[in-house]
């Protein structure tokens, strides 16, 4: 069925003179995502030093990204969806460029640079060009700045990690030609390191979305569309198709029935600016630590920081925050190893709720840990994946409306990557730090990224000044309310039976 709806679109795409390889309806969805307040932009940065020049940076970008079509390509609409259309005009000096940041008296290095990613990040991509630029920043804080932005229709946040992975020293471009194994890098360990940035981030949520989107249970939902097919089927396929059907029905009511989120100064109507924050980097193996002693993953001790940062930025403001909770919208990975190396949009979004009403630091990770458990085996990242591929069917306005229930439910959109464990070198320089946020779709005004490298955790905030004008005061909070905890871990009875 697939193949065959694939040729009637080809066909009636040539019919009616449309060139380029036909996009995806869920990258379509993508590109037409774009609004005033919230553009569809995946927003990066890399800290270098010492520093590095741009003739070195655009060689590199050369021989390790433009091999790569969909950086040489135009996003074209059309009557059918959109297209994929190489760039007659491509000129490489229109998507790496350099900038000298400009610092007003008494503005630090860091605020100018935090400025500068937040001007860029309501900055539209030039559609009439492949949809993504670098900007140099040659002199930074002894090295350089890379702001690299990226629109979400290219490709989706594990993808692009992928692709930027292919600028480091000893990075390769994976060949098409291998398909059927797990793209390699070239560097040390970097196999490993990709397949725990597909799977690591969210456990068994990633694992079961995994395993139905490319597996076996995917096989029961094919049976229960086509349950005459099954007759001659055992009885584990038969029990198979019972709970996934009962997950289905399950999650099916969650999304549907998820009412709208708490009314918090967080959300509201964004007015189109944005201000970002970052902090010093926290160190992993403490946060390991943590987690061992209460018996919590990684995540849960890192979402609980979250949750506890949150919550002191509205309490500070005079907020009353006893008994809320906040909904972010979580990405999980739906891409199976194998094809760790293609760009494009194969994610899902499960909606985890934050107690930022607990003040206590371990009950607020009893919580956090609690809400993970219960997402375990969910299927709503399988769903709302649908979910995105129906809208990209749509007319514009159809799927401004259905997408915008999203936004109604849901206060900020979150990621959690684990990255290398050891920092990487890029044009001979090191790589110190990296951010990145994914955008804000509707009207959700906050992101936050939570990012572990080369033996740190790094957490970042964007959001929209019409409701949060200052994120700084949220980063400011995570380091205190993750010494909090560090402080009750260090109390604990070490060494006893």
């Amino acid at each position: 069925m697939d193949h065959r709806l694939a040729a009637v679109t080809q066909a009636l795409s040539s019919a009616i003179g449309l060139e380029g390889e036909r996009m995806s309806k869920v990258d379509t969805a993508w590109l037409r995502m774009d609004t005033p307040t919230n553009l569809m932009m995946i927003v990066g940065v890399w800290v270098l030093k010492p520093a590095i020049s741009r003739a070195a940076l655009a060689e590199r970008v050369r021989e390790r990204l433009l091999p790569y079509r969909r950086f040489r390509q135009m996003a074209r609409e059309d009557a059918a969806g959109a297209a994929w259309v190489d760039d007659p005009d491509f000129d490489l000096n229109r998507h790496l460029v350099t900038h000298r940041l400009k610092r007003t008296k008494g503005q630090s290095e860091r605020a100018a640079l935090q400025a500068r990613v937040a001007a860029l990040a309501i900055e539209p991509l030039d559609h009439a060009h492949p949809l993504w630029r670098f900007e140099l920043i040659e002199h930074y804080d002894g090295g350089s700045a890379l702001i690299a932005r990226i629109h979400h229709c290219i490709a989706d946040g594990i993808a692009l990690i992928g692709v930027m992975m292919s600028l480091v020293d000893g990075g390769a471009l994976p060949a098409p030609s291998r398909q059927g194994k797990a793209a390699r890098s070239g560097l040390d360990g970097a196999e490993d390191w990709l397949a725990d940035t597909l799977v690591r981030p969210f456990g068994d949520i990633t694992a079961r979305a995994l395993d139905l989107a490319g597996g076996g249970a995917a096989k029961s939902l094919s049976m229960m569309a086509h349950p005459q097919q099954t007759l001659g089927g055992t009885l584990d396929q038969a029990m198979d198709v019972a709970r996934v059907g009962t997950q289905l029905a399950t999650d099916l009511a969650t999304l549907a029935l998820m009412p709208d989120d708490a009314r918090t100064r967080l959300k509201g109507t964004p007015g189109g600016a944005k201000a970002v924050a970052w902090c010093e980097p926290i160190p992993l193996d403490a946060v390991k630590a943590i987690g061992k002693a209460f018996n919590a993953s990684v995540n849960d001790v890192l979402l609980a920081c979250v949750a506890g940062a949150l919550g002191n930025y509205l309490r500070a403001r005079g907020d009353d925050t006893d008994g809320q909770e906040i909904r972010a919208m979580v990405p999980i990975n739906l891409r199976p190893m194998e094809e760790a190396w293609k760009l494009g949009n194969r994610f899902g979004l499960v909606p985890l709720l934050l107690p930022i009403g607990i003040t206590n630091p371990i009950e607020r990770l009893y919580a956090v840990r609690a809400r993970m458990n219960s997402l375990k085996g969910s299927l709503q990242p399988l769903l709302t994946f649908g979910l995105l591929s129906v809208a990209g069917l749509l007319i514009k306005p159809a799927q401004d409306a259905l997408l915008n229930l999203f936004g109604r439910k849901t206060t900020a959109v979150m990621t959690n990557v684990p990255g290398p464990a050891k920092k990487l070198q890029v044009c001979g320089s090191t790589l110190e730090q990296t951010m990145f946020w994914v955008p804000q779709t509707g009207t959700v005004g906050l992101g936050v990224s939570v990012l572990s490298y080369g033996g740190g955790v790094q957490f970042g905030v964007i959001a929209d000044t019409a409701l949060c004008p200052d994120p700084q005061a949220i980063i400011d909070g995570f380091t205190p309310t993750f010494n909090q905890l560090l402080a009750l871990t260090l109390m604990l009875p070490w060494g006893l039976e």
